[in-house]
């Protein structure tokens, strides 16, 4: 496939360049090597978008939900053929290694795509008897054009965990990828088009902070959807309150991940690389505050250090490589001052903790143990290949310390005792939990946050709560009768 785009946006069905934007560089990190050019949207490329996308979703919401949902398992079917080069694709723009994207990213986008096809058309209202005669019955209107923002880390997913809801409920969606990562959306784009969604539905556009903010002030967007940092997250949600918008924030966290002493140490160990080193531990659900009982502790750490040795850190376009580089070389110092800082306050290494020499943003898995609560590597997020081991006694205690947190994306629990695996979870703060098991995410399975981890659902059939509205009718069958 080739990784150039055919230009920077894809409006109304066709690409389009406006050079007059700021350009933006597609850093493959595997390397360090500019492989593309994007240009970050003018003010004419983004009424462009607005306007194309307000006149075709017009039309789109006249359409029955059966007709909506065969466009989106179509191009399902298309995503799926094509799943090999839509993640050679994936790669180059996140540094993932193939052994991940094959099985996560587009597979995930071509079952979201499928998922909420095979609801749109049973979005129905409700028929509601009243007395004397008199009824009144619900409808579920789209809001109209609802705009994405999308993470770098997962950029065909995402478009698709935005789009797809979005379009079963009969609304048009305007995407701006992360600029980091611009170029996957554009072939969901082209895909979508293909599979028979009308022109201007969902349209792709690039840029940075500005374009984001140009979009969500703007009056004829009903709803905006965000994926990305609790900071970037307050001030969207912000921009989005001026303007009485629905929203959807999936932010950040600093996901606690609880190991009693009678779990099974294989798999607690699994479930811990799984939450924190896949992806290059550049996952916002990510379990980083791993809390270990004491009577597992010291086997628990050395068989993580174990498996970690086999590892295999490389070029992801090599399908046995299991670690690729970071995404930046801008995470990649974040992640290295994170390292310094956990070594200053008194953390235990225990593996990794430097880059890796050559080209790339390569850094090695870490492992910190004897991690206390008020240690920053505790307490922010790092979005990186970095755990933070902590030591506990006691249900109570271990519960207290993992909520005591502003965030509250995910948790874990792995346990064999089921009652207590059902305890703790009911007990901890976290909108999407795991039981022996971690960062699963199906479609059929709600997934967000709660407390400064954002606000809404997506995937599930929760997710058209927030990409529609309810009108209710009341219908009076006799006279209306007033005082005068």
């Amino acid at each position: 496939m080739d990784i150039q785009p055919t230009a920077s946006h894809f409006i109304d069905g066709v690409y389009i360049e406006d050079t007059d934007g700021t350009p933006i560089d597609v850093i493959y990190p595997a390397t360090g090597e500019i492989v593309g050019r994007v240009y970050s949207a003018t003010p004419a490329i983004i009424e462009r978008a607005l306007v194309s996308a307000q006149n075709a979703q017009r039309a789109w919401a006249k359409t029955s939900g059966t007709e909506r949902g065969r466009v989106l398992r179509r191009a399902a079917d298309i995503m799926r053929e094509r799943n090999h080069g839509l993640s050679v694709l994936e790669t180059y723009d996140t540094g993932k290694p193939l052994s991940e994207t094959l099985y996560v990213d587009a597979t995930s986008a071509a079952d979201a795509l499928e998922y909420f096809g095979g609801l749109a058309g049973s979005l129905t209202g409700d028929h509601i008897p009243l007395s004397e005669g008199n009824w009144a019955y619900t409808k579920r209107d789209p809001l109209g054009v609802c705009v994405g923002i999308g993470a770098w880390n997962y950029p065909t997913q995402i478009s698709c965990w935005k789009g797809a809801p979005a379009l079963a409920c009969g609304n048009a969606m305007i995407f701006k990828p992360s600029e980091t990562t611009p170029l996957c959306a554009l072939k969901v784009a082209e895909i979508l088009l293909e599979a028979g969604l009308p022109a201007g539905l969902f349209n792709v556009v690039q840029g940075l902070g500005d374009v984001g903010a140009s979009l969500v002030a703007d009056a004829r967007v009903a709803k905006v959807s965000l994926t990305g940092s609790v900071a970037t997250g307050c001030k969207v949600y912000a921009a989005a309150a001026a303007g009485m918008k629905q929203v959807t924030m999936e932010l950040g966290g600093k996901s606690p991940l609880l190991i009693f002493d009678d779990a099974n140490l294989e798999n607690a160990v699994s479930g811990a690389i799984l939450a924190n080193f896949y992806s290059t531990g550049q996952v916002c659900s990510n379990g980083t505050r791993v809390f270990v009982q004491k009577g597992i502790r010291d086997a628990f750490l050395m068989r993580l250090k174990e498996r970690l040795s086999l590892a295999i850190i490389g070029d992801p376009l090599d399908e046995t490589t299991t670690i690729g580089p970071m995404v930046s070389q801008r995470q990649l110092d974040i992640v290295l001052g994170y390292i310094k800082q956990g070594k200053a306050e008194g953390a235990r290494l225990v593996v990794g903790g430097s880059r890796i020499a050559g080209s790339g943003y390569y850094i090695e898995p870490t492992v910190f143990a004897d991690v206390t609560d008020s240690m920053t590597i505790a307490q922010e997020e790092i979005f990186g290949p970095v755990m933070a081991v902590l030591d506990f006694e006691h249900e109570d205690e271990v519960i207290g310390r993992a909520n005591a947190t502003a965030f509250g994306l995910s948790a874990g629990v792995f346990t064999a005792d089921f009652s207590r695996a059902h305890r703790v979870i009911d007990a901890l703060e976290a909108g999407t939990c795991f039981i022996n098991s971690y960062n699963d995410a199906p479609v059929e399975m709600p997934f967000g946050g709660v407390k400064m981890s954002g606000v809404g659902r997506e995937n599930a059939k929760d997710a058209i709560t927030y990409y529609s509205q309810i009108k209710s009718v009341f219908v009076r069958m006799g006279d209306v009768e007033a005082p005068f």
